[in-house]
């Protein structure tokens, strides 16, 4: 049996539409760019990775607790964390187009090309000087200087008419309250970039109330929304989006040995989420490319159709963010650690994922094209504890004792499982649709199995091999339960 893996980024587009994951936002209305809804499917398949990540943080951990902090905060917030100043991309303007490109990309974007032309030493030449932008002037001097001396042109157009680069704030802002004085008054407000201010900001009332002792984490999924005017790629690149982060705060001097702890656990995390190991790497900052605020970075790469691309990041922030909420809160927000009777700030270790990106892996990953008795067929294979629907139960065809049977079936797994109950088409093309929908387990109910003397049996038929099995009626769940448990990523 030959079998295809996913490697072309529109064929899952078109397969998350047609089965109900994800749709384009307002689509009636020609769409929203980079704006995404999940359907029936898709919100159960986000929905049970969700729950994967925070059984693993909280349930798993007994000093890891959650937090669900709002959306709004207020503007000094973003003022000590740098976003106010810092939270910009490189933008230039091709006047032909009146299209915007983040001056960065549009010079990878020619170092790529470069090489795809065995022109090594060029594109070399001008990673250098990406590399390096910034050191000579400003960096929006810099990367405009290089784009003009190697004549970069627009991707779209072709032209060669560029503005000056210039930095593009990434955070949307609003206004607070009824009434508002304009976009500069004392009442505007931002929509997250990210959810990691919201438990910097709580971090003496989490220690407070949960009484909990550094080192300590706590962990949190929520909405984050960036203005990305160069936002592409289906969901791995979105204006909003969902995070699942967890900053784990520590003592200073044992941040180096919980920092490496932490990236191997994520790492091991997306190896039991059911992602092949091949597929997945880590990819540490260097030194010169670090944030300001880190002793150390890496991230968890996964190979998407369109190549190797962070979806998690582990850091070491350092003191950094709690030292400049309480500078600018003028609050203590400092450890007193009674053993050794001694204050200090603690160092944070973050864990930070893109649940919309973790999605869009789990569908690349589990998608194969399988050529079975001179037919294609498409199948999603998903972990099982992920998959939106886990059993789809059928009778062979409409008549009651069948159904009737089905239905009892149906309803005694639904108290256990997302079931789904089916009785239009053949069973094969049943079968078809279940594979497509990563539904790891079908249960037929046919004559031979109601007709039988004794107890009622059915067949239940597995979706990555596709062989069957006849099962009593009152084990159907223990069969389901085993295999669940022992299911392995080919």
């Amino acid at each position: 049996m030959s079998v295809t893996e996913l490697d072309s980024l529109d064929t899952l587009v078109s397969l998350a539409k047609a089965r109900g994951m994800i749709y384009q936002s307002s689509e009636i209305y020609g769409g929203l760019g980079a704006v995404y809804d999940y359907g029936p499917l898709g919100v159960e398949l986000k929905r049970n990775i969700r729950d994967f990540w925070w059984k693993e943080m909280t349930q798993r951990h007994d000093n890891i607790v959650g937090l669900d902090s709002a959306i709004f905060m207020h503007p000094k917030v973003w003022e000590a964390s740098g976003h106010l100043d810092g939270f910009n991309d490189p933008m230039i303007d091709d006047k032909q187009s009146n299209k915007r490109y983040r001056a960065d990309m549009l010079i990878e974007n020619e170092i790529a090309k470069l090489r795809s032309k065995d022109k090594a030493e060029k594109a070399d030449e001008l990673q250098e000087l990406l590399d390096t932008a910034g050191s000579r002037n400003g960096v929006c001097e810099d990367l405009y200087e290089i784009i003009m001396e190697n004549e970069i042109r627009a991707p779209e157009s072709g032209a060669f008419e560029w503005t000056e680069v210039r930095q593009f704030n990434l955070m949307f802002k609003t206004q607070f309250g009824a009434t508002s004085s304009g976009d500069d008054g004392d009442d505007a407000v931002y929509l997250r970039p990210e959810t990691a201010q919201g438990i910097f900001v709580n971090f003496k009332n989490v220690m407070d109330t949960a009484r909990q002792k550094v080192p300590f984490g706590i962990a949190q999924v929520g909405k984050a929304f960036r203005n990305e005017v160069v936002a592409r790629q289906f969901v791995f690149r979105m204006r909003e989006f969902e995070q699942m982060e967890m900053q784990y705060f520590v003592e200073p001097g044992t941040d180096g040995e919980s920092y490496e702890n932490w990236l191997s656990e994520r790492l091991d995390w997306h190896k039991a989420l059911g992602i092949r190991e091949h597929k997945l790497r880590t990819h540490p900052h260097p030194e010169d490319k670090l944030a300001h605020y880190a002793e150390a970075a890496a991230d968890i790469q996964y190979e998407y159709p369109i190549g190797w691309q962070e979806v998690e990041g582990v850091h070491n922030r350092t003191d950094f963010d709690l030292s400049q909420h309480k500078e600018f809160s003028g609050k203590k927000l400092e450890y007193y650690d009674q053993q050794q009777q001694k204050r200090y700030v603690p160092y944070v270790i973050e864990t930070s994922i893109g649940l919309d990106r973790t999605v869009m892996m789990v569908l690349c990953d589990a998608y194969r094209e399988e050529e079975v008795d001179g037919d294609t067929r498409t199948v999603l294979k998903l972990n099982p504890e992920l998959a939106p629907t886990k059993v789809g139960i059928f009778p062979l065809i409409k008549k009651d004792k069948l159904q009737d049977l089905a239905h009892k079936i149906t309803d005694e797994l639904r108290e256990d499982y997302n079931v789904l109950y089916d009785e239009s088409g053949s069973i094969g093309k049943r079968y078809r649709r279940q594979d497509e929908a990563g539904t790891p387990f079908c249960v037929t109910v046919d004559f031979d199995g109601v007709e039988s003397e004794g107890e009622d049996t059915v067949t239940i038929r597995y979706r990555d091999d596709m062989t069957q099995d006849r099962v009593p009626v009152s084990r159907l769940k223990e069969v389901i339960d085993d295999k669940m448990s022992s299911w392995q990523p080919e």
